[in-house]
């Protein structure tokens, strides 16, 4: 996946603004299961959040983890909650234009 720009970066925080948590990280920590998780919300919706409940001093570490491991890229964050962006490789499927 190509970087984003700062302007995409900026104009992706605002469109996940109204978005609510989808995947929830607890005190299991970051496991397979969420690592699934998060795959398949990114694969179905490209922008998403991710709330930290437990393992908030780790919580940069796993972002990066997950931005490698997944191939999407963080937007951004506020407070305990991530914001990341996954294209679509089908374009036909892409619900997210710059």
């Amino acid at each position: 996946m190509e970087k984003l720009s700062g302007k995409e970066k900026k104009y992706l925080r605002g469109l996940a603004h109204a978005l609510n948590p989808v995947v929830l990280i607890g005190r299991n920590g970051y496991t397979e299961q969420v690592e699934a998780q998060i795959n398949e919300a990114l694969t179905a919706h490209e922008l998403i959040k991710i709330k930290f409940i437990d393992y908030i001093d780790d919580k940069k570490e796993i972002a990066a983890e997950i931005v490698e491991k997944l191939k999407c890229e963080c937007c951004g964050s506020i407070g305990h909650t991530f914001i990341f962006f996954r294209r679509n490789e089908d374009p036909a499927k892409r619900k997210i234009e710059f």
